[in-house]
């Protein structure tokens, strides 16, 4: 026992380097947010809200805007890698924080998965597995060199991405033919509730990037004012684009042609009068889903390494390298188990649940979140009471097929967290 002791003290004091400041951080997370996920969210949603789109976007930013408050309050609290997984163990129990890790992990290990193969089917859809894993090696490889380069690789990913979607923007709103579907007749149609909490659901899980920026807390330099204001900018930022990008498609293509439509940004650009732009689309698409996978990364190792920390994983995964101060068993263990997934895995379905692992996650963030005393910055108290009850209403609506994903994956969760647990 003594030196089992002896060892976890010693990983432990192994601390991260804090490297990023604001700008860094708010990069990290607009690379989640404003990833491959903008370039096809929208499409599904509208078959779920229909005409009421904006009205979907609008609750999704109120769960949005109730998680990052959470988070950002919990995340000044503990400046620690691990987001919620840290939160949940110190303020609800060993369970809960380990239920978050879980879902999270193995959720966010399968979107890795899938935004490697986004990348790989819009540079080359024959070849696109192999260069699936190609673009997780790289990046990878990339991680190990520190998170400095990570976040410089992001600012570049992130600049080029926001050029594209500007320019869909523009294209949409001057050159949409005068006989296209209007905006203000679109929102003619009956409240469809349901749809609209579906819709909701699903462009919720296209902002959830800015956990991103609390699982890094222990990499950014004066966590307690450097990660509420990142969160703030970066969660601001994105309902900016996300607005401006609906609107524009609702605009061109009806929420009739926005749900039936594939590539609907694509379309956008192609209905306006400048189908020139859609190889630009394209490489925006390629470039957003490498950003979207490159924090991807950063956030599952980083969760990995605090959940290795207390031996919820492999005690192994918690060394980090003592030269550039990084998790690289953690970051490697992830590129393999994202690797394997593309190698032997049919992710057309594996990633339904991944929805409800995350609305999960932001409900156990608020749960903690309740738990703070004035003293500790708690946030007003209907905050996070707003967000656990909307997240817990989003993951109930959802498709069926990924609630019961998602049921599964947390009773897989669940044996393992029996399984490895002391007994007597």
């Amino acid at each position: 026992m003594g030196r089992g002791a002896g060892g976890r003290a010693r990983l432990v004091s192994e601390g991260l380097a804090r490297r990023l400041g604001t700008t860094d951080a708010v990069v990290v997370g607009l690379s989640a947010m404003i990833g491959a996920g903008v370039f096809a969210a929208f499409a599904p949603a509208a078959a779920a809200a229909g005409s009421w789109l904006l009205a979907a976007l609008a609750l999704a930013t109120v769960v949005a805007y109730c998680n990052a408050t959470s988070s950002a309050r919990l995340a000044a609290l503990y400046p620690e890698s691990g987001g919620t997984y840290v939160y949940g163990r110190r303020r609800l129990g060993p369970l809960w924080g380990y239920l978050a890790g879980w879902g999270f992990t193995v959720g966010k290990t399968a979107s890795c998965a899938a935004m490697a193969l986004t990348f790989g089917a819009y540079v080359a859809p024959g070849a696109a597995r192999p260069l699936a894993v190609a673009a997780v090696v790289a990046l990878t490889a990339l991680n190990l060199y520190g998170v400095h380069r990570s976040a410089m690789a992001a600012r570049i990913t992130v600049s080029f991405v926001l050029a594209v979607l500007a320019l869909v923007v523009v294209a949409g709103l001057s050159g949409a033919p005068e006989s296209g579907p209007a905006l203000g007749a679109d929102r003619l149609g009956h409240v469809d509730l349901w749809g609209v909490l579906q819709g909701a659901g699903l462009l919720f899980f296209a902002f959830a990037g800015y956990a991103r920026i609390a699982t890094l807390g222990e990499e950014v330099r004066d966590p307690a004012r450097t990660i509420p204001r990142a969160i703030g900018i970066a969660l601001g930022i994105t309902l900016v684009v996300y607005a401006a990008v609906a609107a524009t498609g609702l605009r061109v293509l009806g929420s009739t042609g926005l749900a039936a439509s594939p590539a609907p940004l694509a379309d956008v650009v192609t209905e306006s009068g400048f189908g020139w732009l859609g190889p630009v689309v394209g490489a925006g698409a390629a470039v957003a889903a490498l950003g979207a996978l490159l924090s991807l990364v950063l956030g599952v190792s980083r969760t990995v390494l605090a959940m290795a920390r207390e031996r919820d994983l492999p005690a192994a995964l918690a060394a980090v390298d003592p030269a550039r101060q990084v998790p690289r068993r953690a970051e490697l263990a992830v590129g393999a188990a994202v690797i394997v997934l593309l190698l032997v895995a049919d992710l057309r379905g594996a990633i339904g649940f991944s929805s409800f692992g995350v609305l999960v996650y932001y409900a156990i963030a608020n749960a903690a979140a309740l738990t703070l005393s004035r003293d500790e910055g708690a946030p007003a108290r209907v905050v996070p009471a707003l967000g656990l009850a909307l997240c817990l209403v989003l993951a109930a609506t959802l498709p069926v097929t990924s609630v019961l994903a998602g049921l599964a994956v947390f009773a897989a969760g669940l044996a393992v967290y029996a399984a490895r647990r002391p007994r007597g």
